[in-house]
């Protein structure tokens, strides 16, 4: 279950690899020039909106868009590693083709995490960042919101754009599910 406080989100920025449409997973794939201007963007969107923490996963494109982003907001910055994305194994670095990737469709990958591994771990890192003085800003991967979508009821059919700062906040009373608002 995810721990019911309000938190942001930020996938990192664009890679070659993210054009390329190539399998990420764990392999430490640097930003591009486009994801480094995507994440000064997302900072300047963050900038005022009272966050107290700043929590990452500690891959590089993951990492470099937090300290971006924290050279504004100046805020402690906590690497976990439970936020990594999903270990693909053998289909990391593979081109996706023109159907939704293997793994998104519940396949196992050769020498990689189950769904129920990953969704736990995702899961669990998410919970470690929230636990964190708040409002959290979360710096992760498209993975990783694809884990919290499924445990927030959020729509599974949205993606995390690279770099796209996105508030989330609990069901309220009236309300059935996590709410995700676009900022700026």
């Amino acid at each position: 279950m995810l721990t019911p406080q309000p938190f942001f989100f930020l996938r990192h920025g664009e890679t070659d690899w993210n054009r390329e449409r190539r399998a990420q997973g764990q392999i430490d794939i640097p930003l591009n020039p486009t994801g480094i201007a995507q994440a000064v963007a997302a900072r300047d969107r963050l900038r005022h909106c009272g966050i107290a923490t700043v929590c990452s996963s500690p891959l590089q494109r993951a990492l470099a868009t937090a300290q971006i982003v924290n050279q504004a907001l100046r805020r402690p910055l906590v690497v976990i590693d439970a936020l990594k994305e999903r270990h693909l194994g053998a289909w990391q670095g593979e081109v996706a083709g023109a159907d939704p990737p293997e793994w998104l469709r519940g396949k196992a990958p050769p020498g990689g995490e189950t769904d129920a591994q990953f969704l736990a771990r995702a899961l669990a890192g998410l919970n470690a960042a929230i636990a964190q003085d708040g409002p959290v800003l979360i710096v992760a991967h498209g993975g990783v919101y694809w884990a919290m979508q499924r445990h927030a009821g959020l729509d599974h059919a949205a993606p995390a754009a690279n770099a796209l700062p996105l508030r989330h906040d609990p069901p309220g009373d009236a309300a059935a599910g996590w709410a995700a608002t676009v900022i700026g």
